[in-house]
């Protein structure tokens, strides 16, 4: 009985999605800045996203970290399936992964 509990259980997990974690050491400053911007998505399944000054995804950082990122009047639009448009500006690593 313990066996076949122990399975199931290892099964759940191997079909559970793995959640990205980011990993900081050291001392990490952000300063964004983002003036007129706009995303804009127009159909199904599209992503249009403004990003300045983030951390994502699965990263580690090792050491101070300074990121300064600004954007101006910029725009992030995308139209019709499965497209995509973004203006990342002072962004470590990638949400995707």
């Amino acid at each position: 009985m313990r066996t076949i509990a122990t399975l199931v259980l290892a099964a759940v997990f191997a079909a559970s999605p793995v959640f990205a974690q980011t990993k900081i050491k050291g001392d990490t400053e952000i300063k964004a800045k983002q003036e007129n911007v706009a995303a804009v998505a127009v159909g199904k399944d599209n992503v249009a996203k403004n990003t300045a000054g983030a951390i994502k995804g699965d990263t580690t950082i090792k050491g101070d970290t300074k990121i300064k990122a600004e954007q101006k009047n910029a725009a992030a639009v995308a139209v019709g399936k499965g497209n995509t448009a973004a203006n990342e500006a002072g962004v470590i690593g990638d949400a995707k992964k």
